[in-house]
């Protein structure tokens, strides 16, 4: 808790008494001595009055004017999109702290009432916002929880935040940890005790280099080429299947009775043959779980590292226990108090990584695994930069471990996410290719400035380890899926509303551009549309979060997502009693609470999976999804059910709400149609017509074609780099300036 700063005692303002001192002085040095003297009490009285002056001010400040401004940020970061981790950890702050400074305006004795029931409202205004803001994006959520980790980046901002608003925080504790692994982790970073014992009990662990040969040098003629973007644009320009030769394998028998696929085994295979980096970008559904695991084994990579998100980590513990029962599994929760230091398989989440990346990068792994590893597609995020720190770690004492990053949907706007993935995997550097494939890639004997050379370059990093396969090549007994649009008319008044909205946002657009053409000063009418006057436009709109009105883009999808809540509830209700089991996806909270709502007046049974619950809650009510006849529908979470989960009692599906991307759309659907799945999947997309909503799913469609073309050898055309939300506004004022 915080203490409020204190103004300065008389004493504290008593002007020194040293320049009156050295009037006493004599000798020739006095003058000199006087004005140093001088000077230094002028700076000290500068300086005084400087901090005097920031006290003032920041008394005034006060601590819900910094929570207001800061809720503002967030809820305009919200509007744009998806959270980075410094907003959502912006979030968390204000939560904290508007927790605590109600409980002290309650508490305060010297407040009159007037003055307590004002801040109350204010504060209930900053509540208000982190509630909407939430409802925006439902994985914020989890962040409220009594429970929830906070991270060393939030302490930081929380004591910045007190101290701009005139109050000194709490010292920070220092941590009491041992001395023998004090240098094993960063400031502020966590040991569990168990992780203590295991070091003690072998405290002699040294660098493995055992397999490292001297190779004769190579003179390299591609060493003053850039040579990254060529590497990507090899797979941009698409060119066949992007799978590696892979072994056949020995057998696919599996422990406790199991089996594998073919597929499945051709991995295990090449991982037994000495295979040791793998990006498994297997089509969602395939099994990569199973694959990971017991590629570990036959690489005999323990102990192993594997990151996950937060909402699987406790079905890899289940997977691992039982595909590769033999080899403990532990999951480290929070600090890390109850897990194994002594289990081959140490399972952490992301989102509490940071606090223990310091023993993790000492603890001796052979092998790491990176599930959904899409998500340290953005080098600047703090989870990219520790997992890549970590595996620079584990190559550091291990001359070959097994490295494995698995992703279903490893491109999402742009060919160069497969960067962060490369790093990982020990491909490349920061700006350039690392010694193995560097050599691969002499051996083409061609460079960027030939033709020839993107063909070459393309295999040489597939031989890397890239791993894909489609359900349709390698698993034809999983049966067929499709998208089934379902168009819905909004006629009601909130319809109206959306579509006066909708207008309004699109006349606005017009204006500024012909704003923009009258500010050029060009005599000469413009024929047809300036389209990259059109394209500025769009992305000045879509930064520009300075307005408060309904018709953001943001706002506008949001809106439509509410008014086509009650239909799409419907239309699950009607799948339900008709075909069986429906799982029904939304993004918001408030979707999904009114679709609740609409299964329990109509008597069926509904079990839910959202980012606040604990991974106990999650997988009973999974369980019971799957194995319960009279739970009928699954009311998931986008972002929280998205991955890494198995819905596959179920063939029909609902979205009710459209992503901004196809990988989202993707991998919710694919939690129906995997391997298990009996029957045809149809995902039913709930569409508002004659909004934007029906621009928004043709360009959600047009993103499908990426990963096809850089992975699946497709030919179609598409752009490597589409924003949805730029592309539906250029849309928007395109139309608009055509009518």
């Amino acid at each position: 808790m915080h203490t409020p700063r204190t103004r300065p005692t008389a004493v504290d303002r008593a002007p020194s008494a040293a320049p009156a001192a050295s009037l006493a002085l004599g000798g020739p040095r006095r003058g000199h001595l006087e004005g140093f003297l001088a000077r230094r009490g002028q700076r000290q009285s500068g300086v005084a009055h400087a901090a005097r002056t920031q006290r003032r001010a920041a008394d005034v400040e006060g601590v819900i004017p910094q929570l207001a401004r800061a809720v503002r940020e967030v809820e305009a970061a919200a509007q744009r999109g998806p959270l980075r981790p410094s907003a959502r950890t912006k979030f968390q702050v204000v939560a904290l702290l508007l927790r605590e400074e109600r409980a002290r305006v309650k508490a305060d004795p010297t407040s009159s009432e007037a003055k307590r029931a004002e801040e109350l409202k204010r504060l209930d205004g900053v509540a208000t916002i982190l509630a909407k803001t939430a409802a925006r994006d439902t994985s914020l959520i989890i962040l409220l929880g009594d429970d929830a980790t906070i991270s060393d980046a939030a302490e930081d901002l929380k004591r910045e935040m007190l101290r701009a608003a005139g109050f000194e925080p709490a010292p920070e504790p220092v941590p009491a940890v041992e001395e023998v692994v004090a240098t094993a982790r960063p400031e502020r970073g966590v040991v569990p005790q168990s992780v203590i014992s295991r070091h003690l009990a072998n405290p002699f662990l040294a660098p493995d280099f055992s397999a490292v040969t001297r190779q004769a040098p190579r003179t390299h003629r591609l060493a003053t080429w850039e040579l990254l973007g060529p590497l990507f644009r090899s797979f941009e320009l698409g060119g066949g299947s992007s799978c590696m030769d892979l072994p056949e394998p020995a057998s696919l028998a599996a422990p406790g009775g199991l089996e594998l696929m073919h597929h499945q085994g051709q991995v295990v295979a090449a991982a037994a043959d000495g295979h040791r980096t793998f990006l498994l970008a297997d089509e969602p559904g395939l099994g990569k779980t199973a694959q990971a695991l017991l590629a570990a084994q036959a690489a005999d990579a323990y102990p192993l590292l594997v990151v996950v998100p937060n909402v699987v980590k406790t079905n890899w513990a289940r997977e691992a226990a039982l595909w590769t029962p033999s080899h403990p599994a532990t999951v480290i929760h929070g600090n890390g108090e109850t897990i194994d230091g002594f289990a081959d398989i140490v399972i952490v989440n992301y989102e509490v990584l940071d606090r223990h990346v310091g023993w993790l990068g000492s603890f001796g792994f052979r092998g790491m695994i990176v599930d959904e590893a899409h998500l340290i597609k953005n080098k600047r995020s703090q989870r990219s930069q520790h997992v890549v720190q970590l595996s620079e770690k584990v190559r550091s004492r291990a001359a070959r471990p097994l490295l494995m990053a698995l992703t279903g949907t490893p491109l999402i706007n742009d060919i160069e996410d497969f960067k962060a993935i490369w790093q990982f995997l020990g491909w490349i550097d920061d700006k350039k290719p690392r010694a193995a494939l560097m050599e691969a890639l002499e051996e083409t004997g061609l460079t960027p400035a030939e033709n020839g050379f993107y063909a070459g370059a393309r295999a040489a990093v597939i031989d890397q380890g890239i791993v894909r396969r489609r359900k349709i090549d390698v698993a034809a007994d999983i049966p067929a899926r499709r998208i089934a649009d379902l168009p819905v008319e909004l006629d009601d008044d909130a319809g109206r509303s959306i579509r006066a909205a909708e207008q309004e946002l699109a006349a606005r657009l017009v204006r500024r551009y012909e704003m923009a053409l009258a500010a050029r000063g060009e005599t000469e009418p413009v024929e047809g549309i300036d389209h990259d006057l059109v394209r500025r436009i769009a992305i000045s709109e879509r930064e520009d979060t300075s307005s408060e009105t309904d018709d953001n883009v943001f706002r506008l999808m949001r809106r439509i997502g509410q008014a086509k809540a009650g239909l799409a509830a419907d239309y699950a209700a009607q799948l339900a009693n008709s075909v069986g089991k429906v799982v029904f996806f939304a993004k918001h909270i408030d979707v999904m609470d009114l679709a609740e709502a609409t299964f329990a007046e109509r008597g069926l049974k509904y079990v839910s999976i959202r980012g606040d619950q604990t991974a106990r809650v999650r997988q009973a009510n999974i369980d019971a999804f799957m194995n319960d006849p009279e739970v009928a529908i699954a009311v998931c979470s986008l972002t929280a059910a998205g991955v890494g989960i198995n819905l596959q009692a179920a063939s029909n599906l609902v979205l009710a709400e459209l992503s901004w991307t196809d990988a989202e759309q993707t991998q919710a659907i694919d939690r129906v149609h995997r391997i298990g799945q009996s029957e045809p999947v149809t995902a039913w997309r709930i569409i508002a017509a004659q909004t934007i909503d029906s621009r928004i799913a043709q360009l959600i469609d047009s993103k499908a074609g990426l990963a096809a073309r850089a992975l699946d050898g497709s030919d179609e055309d598409v752009s490597s780099s589409v924003d949805v939300q730029l592309e539906a506004l250029i849309a928007l004022l395109t139309d608009a300036l055509t009518a």
